[in-house]
């Protein structure tokens, strides 16, 4: 008794477990084409950022252009 089952995050708080799952199945990157200087996407499609915690942290977006 009083011991954690091997699989459950401790370090980062009780909701950091349900955030990886969520991420591993949303994914973490995105690859849209830029075309003519402007986002190359369906009339309905957009970038959304989603935190999957119980309280906000800070994030860092990284965006990398190729063949520029």
């Amino acid at each position: 008794m009083g011991r954690s089952a091997p699989w459950k995050h401790t370090m980062e708080g009780p909701d950091d477990m349900p955030a990886h799952i969520k991420s591993s199945m949303f994914g973490c990157t995105l690859t849209v084409p830029i075309t003519n200087g402007q986002l190359n996407m369906g009339t309905w499609q957009g970038i959304w950022l989603c935190e999957h915690r119980d309280q906000a942290t800070p994030r860092k977006v990284v965006v990398t252009l190729n063949g520029i």
